[in-house]
């Protein structure tokens, strides 16, 4: 039964509808997943055999346009191509290495060019039988090609057929090829449209089929393997929600514990510095105030603020309150109060306070609370006044709020701060301060604030104007008049020295027998104590941080014996200030001795890699001190008098004269190396260590790198039993 008005067979019609859903899925498919390359080989053969029943089912009809002979070239065409692409396909689509050939060499041998001689022959005859008799290359090549299968399905499987998946395979491949054999003894027996196309869209169906169901089977274990990716993921997410819940309940709970150390230490604290004041205080009272004395007053001040600040934070912090807020104040008498404490001080300075205080403002509050707000603000715009600035306090009554407002004329804040100066132990300086505190002044006020319902603001942008405002503001509660008889205010207060103390130095006449010391301090107080102590024995000149210290250096005729430094300073700290000298051919000979309240390992690693003396840690004994400063003067003047020797005896051996017989250092200093077991090159590094040479001359002399002196450095060190240059000269040469 044909299609009506064409050649085409209904069974044949009915494959090629077939072929042109399974077509269309494919394509949708491959739309779905683009990476998958399987895909398009189903779609080309689909596509090939669509082709081949379309053009073998419809051709050749002599009522389509074009002679018979060109439909049977092309009917004849699809025929010979759609079995070429079979050898590819199952190359690609079944991993079968073994039909590499076939695939790209023997279809173009084997098929197409036998197409080509069949096109030949029935051009020349006109006869199809003619042309037909070809069609033995065909049928041979394939029973060549089912061999080559079975061979390439052996490698595949390592010649074991026993398994279901290979059987299947074998099975499948032998069955959707064999129809193509013999398709050429349909044809020639001309057996019809119906049994040629069942045969071989049978074939090639079967073969589309064991593909497509290896290739579901697949995508049943990608999606089991996703499945169980997808459970184990949660189980490890589980698993590490569970150690994150673990780990920070750990934190928090070692966090708490740091917590209630450092308050337990704070409290602690409290009670032998207050014995120390009321000791110190007595001790003035009976035997007058002395310099030295107001240097320990002011340091003891401002360690006990700055411990009970911590204290008391922290209580804020865990929502336990400092004040009896239970009680009305007098706002204005606080204020005025607290304003004196200032007074003097601000003359001292050259700072003008104004103050503008409208008078029986009461509030709710504890008065301590109230001094505690006006105090810290106040000493904090005071503290980034420059001399000659003034501090503006103004408190009054506007309507429903009772506003309290302190301006300064200082640096100001700029607004990407404005949160951040309310966090603990946020400093606004970036650059180091000997006045500068802690950072715990301004959150203190904060929570004092929020505890009373109140508000806080800050106005302040360098970039426009100089000077800071901040804004208190409380809500005005309205009293009877019990309670403003009843009001108190906050007695007792005083008020510590804020500034920076300003330089004091003893006068002294530069003396030439004396070596000459440089000591490079940011810290007023140390300045003024390292020269007083130090200038009974040598002369001191002194330097606020490392540009100053470089500047004085390098005056003309300026000579320094020894540097003594701190690390953290403005500008330009210790290690770049003694890296630059190093580096300086004219001052690298300078010993350098550091001086820090950094003493990590690693900040003295890099002490000494810079070439370093010695390292003192902070808080320091100053005899120890000054031991370390005899020993260094000491050894320089021994080095230089013993290169000076060096030298007349190098001239006098160049004059023709015998030079001195060697002293029994050397052999001392042999000994101590044998004693120690330092090493060849230990040694080596020992005596120009010995000898007054830094690490990088060390190194430019043996022709090892710096970083390798330091090593032998450490090793000699310790083997030695010494922490710096100075006991290792001594235990060595002496």
């Amino acid at each position: 039964m044909l299609l009506p008005g064409t050649q085409m067979h209904i069974v044949t019609f009915a494959f090629a509808c077939v072929e042109t859903v399974i077509f269309f899925c494919l394509l949708i498919y491959k739309f779905a997943r683009p990476d998958d390359k399987t895909a398009v080989l189903d779609l080309w053969l689909i596509f090939l055999l669509l082709t081949y029943n379309v053009s073998g089912g419809l051709l050749p009809d002599p009522n389509l346009p074009g002679s018979v002979f060109i439909q049977e070239i092309i009917a004849y065409g699809t025929g010979f191509i759609t079995p070429s692409y079979f050898p590819y396909y199952v190359y690609k689509g079944f991993g079968l290495k073994k039909m590499k050939f076939h695939a790209f060499r023997g279809v173009y041998i084997c098929l197409i060019l036998p197409y080509l001689l069949f096109v030949m022959a029935y051009g020349v005859s006109r006869r199809l039988s003619v042309a037909q008799n070809l069609l033995i290359l065909p049928v041979l090549y394939a029973i060549w090609v089912i061999i080559s299968l079975v061979r390439a399905l052996k490698f595949k499987y390592s010649g074991n057929f026993s398994t279901g998946e290979s059987k299947e395979e074998l099975i499948g491949l032998l069955l959707s090829l064999t129809p193509w054999v013999g398709l050429p003894a349909i044809v020639y027996f001309d057996l019809g449209q119906v049994v040629e196309a069942s045969v071989t869209n049978t074939g090639f169906l079967l073969l589309l089929s064991l593909h497509l169901k290896n290739h579901i089977s697949l995508f049943r274990k990608e999606h089991q393997r996703l499945i169980q990716s997808e459970t184990q993921l949660m189980n490890w997410n589980s698993t590490l929600q569970e150690e994150v819940d673990r780990r920070t309940h750990d934190l928090i709970k070692i966090s708490e514990q740091r917590t209630n150390t450092l308050v337990n230490l704070a409290h602690e604290t409290k009670t032998p510095l207050t014995l120390i004041d009321n000791y110190l205080e007595e001790y003035i009272a009976k035997n007058g105030n002395a310099y030295e004395l107001s240097i320990v007053k002011r340091s003891l001040w401002k360690i006990t603020t700055d411990i009970s600040n911590i204290f008391d934070l922290e209580r804020l912090n865990r929502g336990m309150s400092l004040f009896n807020h239970n009680q009305v104040t007098n706002f204005s008498e606080v204020t005025n109060d607290s304003l004196a404490l200032f007074g003097a001080y601000c003359q001292k300075i050259g700072i003008t306070l104004h103050s503008s205080v409208q008078g029986d403002i009461l509030i709710k509050a504890d008065p301590a609370a109230i001094s505690r707000i006006v105090i810290n603000l106040v000493e904090n715009a005071i503290k980034f006044s420059a001399n000659g600035g003034s501090v503006e306090v103004l408190l009054q009554n506007d309507g429903n709020k009772v506003r309290l407002s302190i301006k300064d004329l200082g640096i100001g804040i700029p607004p990407e701060m404005h949160k951040k100066v309310f966090e603990p132990y946020f400093q606004l300086n970036t650059t180091k301060a000997s006045s500068q505190g802690m950072g715990l002044g301004l959150p203190i006020v904060k929570k004092i604030v929020q505890e009373l319902n109140g508000e806080i603001s800050l106005n302040s942008d360098p970039k426009r104007e100089r000077g800071t405002l901040i804004t208190v503001s409380f809500r005005n509660h309205r009293f009877s008049i019990k309670d403003k008889q009843s009001a108190v205010s906050f007695q007792g207060g005083k008020i510590r020295d804020i500034g920076t103390e300003k330089l004091n130095l003893k006068e002294i006449v530069h003396d030439e027998r004396k070596k000459t010391l440089l000591v490079v301090e940011d810290n007023i107080s140390m300045v003024n104590y390292l020269q007083r102590k130090l200038s009974d024995k040598y002369n001191v000149t002194v330097a606020l941080n490392g540009n100053d210290a470089l500047h004085i250096i390098r005056v003309p005729g300026s000579s320094f014996d020894l540097i003594i430094s701190d690390i953290m300073m403005d500008k330009l700290d210790g290690f770049n200030l003694a890296k630059i000298i190093s580096e300086d051919p004219n001052l690298a000979h300078i010993p350098f001795l550091f001086l820090s309240a950094k003493a990590t390992a690693t900040e003295k690693l890099q002490g000494l890699k810079l070439g370093a003396i010695g390292f003192m840690p902070k808080p320091f004994s100053i005899q120890e001190l000054m031991q370390q400063v005899d020993s260094i003067i000491n050894l320089s003047e021994k080095q230089r008098k013993a290169l000076l020797s060096k030298a007349i005896d190098h001239l006098s051996y160049m004059n023709g004269h015998s030079p001195g017989k060697t002293t029994n250092g050397t052999d001392n200093f042999e000994e101590n190396c044998q004693v120690y077991q330092l090493t060849p090159r230990e040694k080596a590094v020992a005596k120009l260590i010995c000898e007054g040479y830094k690490y990088k001359e060390i190194g430019d002399k043996l022709f090892i790198a710096e970083r390798t002196v330091t090593k032998h450095v450490q090793n000699i060190f310790e083997k030695v039993d010494v922490s710096n240059k100075i006991e290792l000269i001594n235990k060595l040469a002496g």
